[in-house]
């Protein structure tokens, strides 16, 4: 968790497979093929690699020369390089362009990205291939790219970067009685000791009574008590008058 970052700094199919790069297994076959594969870039390639950009979703009729009338505006290019099929010699989509200067290379990174070229909206990036360590294609079940109805989502890279994992501690709810036995034992003791006192309060209570019965019968005694000798003192004073 620690040396977790948002983007990869080495690839690993099985982390670019998951949307926080946590996983531990595979979730689909494209990733087994690009945890299996033996890829080794290609040697025929030249050119300074971290002054490379990459460029792709790219409009099929789009040519080399509508790029460099794009990626020129941002500093002066070195080689522009469209991959085509062998067999068709159709552009496949995606191309490299390096320039001579590192600043021009950032200023494009920067304000290229999801440009509109020929009706599409490309993507641009850095070049992988050569400076990421275990870089996997796409056509091998690697890469970042994929579209979600693919099924082939990567991510960890700069158009699709991982997601903080959330990692919460693994507590167990005593209120359903998950804790340990020490802390049931202490609720079950604590349930009988509000027994035994709310026992002995009714047993309390029910000696209290009769003690309050005699004081209630002692009270009404005195009070008839009380009113026979205002009678007889009543009658003194009469037997007096007369």
């Amino acid at each position: 968790m620690n040396d977790w970052a948002p983007i990869a700094k080495e690839y690993d199919p099985l982390k670019a497979g998951s949307i926080d790069g946590t996983d531990e297994e595979p979730h689909d076959r494209a990733i087994w093929r690009a945890m299996l594969a033996r890829y080794v870039p290609n040697k025929g390639v030249t050119g300074d690699p971290h002054l490379t950009l990459f460029v792709a979703r790219l409009n099929l009729q789009t040519t080399e020369e509508k790029l460099k009338e794009v990626f020129s505006r941002y500093g002066d290019i070195r080689k522009i390089r469209l991959v085509r099929d062998l067999v068709t010699g159709f552009s496949k989509g995606y191309a490299f362009i390096e320039y001579k200067e590192e600043r021009a290379l950032l200023k494009a990174h920067r304000d290229a990205n999801r440009l509109v070229i020929d009706q599409h909206e490309i993507f641009v990036d850095f070049e992988l291939e050569r400076t990421l360590k275990g870089w996997i294609p796409r056509r091998l079940g690697g890469g970042f790219g994929g579209k979600k109805e693919s099924g082939q989502l990567r991510f960890g890279g700069r158009d699709r970067p991982f997601r903080k994992p959330i990692n919460l501690p693994n507590m167990k709810n005593d209120f359903y009685g998950e804790g340990s036995a020490e802390k049931r034992n202490w609720s079950r003791e604590g349930t009988r000791d509000w027994r035994t006192r709310d026992r002995d309060h009714e047993r309390s209570r029910d000696k209290r009574w009769p003690e309050r019965e005699r004081s209630w019968a002692w009270g009404e005694s005195e009070r008839e008590r009380d009113s026979k000798d205002e009678r007889s003192r009543g009658r003194e004073r009469k037997d007096r008058d007369r």
